[in-house]
């Protein structure tokens, strides 16, 4: 159906934007050989490194977002926001006359906005894919215009108004991710018939869950009846120094603490965890999802319309995991949650088959399957 079709993808700012589209490129590269992609986005954000070392072609148009305050700076910015926002649409015009699109796909951020306007304009079919419970400001706005709206999940349709029924596709999760073994994972990471407790606050790191899982850790780690693999962040590198000196717990001979800055083997440490802590980015809670993990999540408050608490609230209300607002989350709350939960083994399975039940395992082929339908 794609073969010989030129589709061009619109994604930038996040690796949850980026990622999905890079799956779906694959996916469509995988089933039609001989379709023609090109990626567009910014020249400063990851898409500009992803993009090209995973083997596509890419074009920059120069966008930014939208600052959300009122400072005279803050105003200053926007109307130079604005004036890229004129000359991105002329530039992203610019490229689809070149490429000759028979489609052109918006996977979120601000970048898809002159894009997807650009390509409507010109009457070339055009879909939007949002990864978030409750919608971007940018895919609310172009789910009024283009042929297909693509959801993650149910939850976001009632935040959004477009021209046609929305399609509920999920999200792309990596191939090593559906694929990794716990049991392969566990001998990996050396562990034994203990469970292992996972907890991140996401590559830069989350203060509130760095002190937390601090706290937690020097709580229970006297029992040694559990492991704990916690990546710290960048910003949290002076939390495996507190453990060590102040709260005087000897790394060397409590192997069953690991600590981290960063997790570049997720696939590996979330198929051997029994819990995970984490925030509630898109891509995660699909990840966990995926492996069928409990986990308690605490949302960043300041992303975008704080899309991470409809997102979590989304397992929540299913049962598939326990959510606490950063305002309310303590160690004391954490300690307690986590005991709980491992003196009730029943419960802690239950919340990750209730998360497994809500996985979409081939949402990159749903996804290349709405493709095909704008295209056809």
């Amino acid at each position: 159906m794609l073969n010989n079709k030129r589709i061009m993808i619109a994604t930038g700012g996040t690796g949850g934007h980026i990622n999905p589209a890079l799956a779906v490129a694959g996916c469509i590269k995988e089933k039609y050989p001989l379709a023609e992609l090109l990626f567009v986005g910014t020249a400063v954000k990851m898409e500009a490194r992803l993009v090209p070392a995973a083997g596509y072609d890419f074009r920059t148009i120069d966008i930014q977002g939208f600052k959300r305050g009122f400072s005279p700076s803050e105003i200053t910015e926007n109307i130079r926001t604005l004036v890229k926002l004129v000359n991105s649409r002329r530039r992203a015009a610019q490229i689809i006359r070149e490429f000759r699109p028979d489609a052109v796909i918006g996977f979120g951020g601000y970048v898809s906005g002159p894009v997807l306007s650009a390509a409507v304009s010109m009457g070339i079919p055009t879909a939007v894919h949002e990864q978030n419970a409750f919608p971007g400001v940018t895919n609310k706005t172009l789910a009024r215009k283009v042929d297909k709206v693509m959801l993650t999940v149910p939850d976001a349709e009632k935040y959004i108004r477009s021209r046609k029924p929305c399609t509920v596709t999920g999200l792309p999760v990596r191939g090593e991710i559906i694929r990794a073994d716990r049991e392969f994972s566990r001998a990996k990471l050396k562990l034994d018939d203990r469970p292992l407790i996972l907890s991140m606050g996401g590559s830069l790191g989350a203060r509130v869950i760095n002190e937390a899982v601090t706290q937690l850790i020097c709580e229970r780690y006297q029992r040694k009846d559990c492991y704990f693999l916690h990546a710290t962040g960048k910003t949290g590198a002076g939390m495996i120094e507190l453990i060590q000196k102040e709260k005087k717990i000897d790394l060397e001979e409590n192997k069953h603490i690991m600590l981290r800055e960063y997790i570049d083997d997720m696939d590996v440490c979330m198929s051997a965890a029994d819990l995970v802590i984490c925030r509630a980015g898109a891509s995660t809670l699909s990840e966990l999802e995926a492996l069928g993990k409990p986990s308690i999540l605490i949302p960043y408050p300041y992303a975008a319309e704080n899309h991470q608490y409809y997102n979590a609230m989304a397992l929540v209300n299913n049962s598939a995991a326990i959510m606490f607002e950063e305002k309310d989350f303590t160690g004391d709350k954490l300690i307690e949650t986590v005991d709980g939960l491992l003196e009730d083994r029943a419960r802690l399975a239950s919340i990750g088959e209730n998360a497994r039940g809500l996985a979409v395992l081939n949402a990159s082929e749903r996804i290349v399957d709405c493709i095909c339908e704008i295209v056809k």
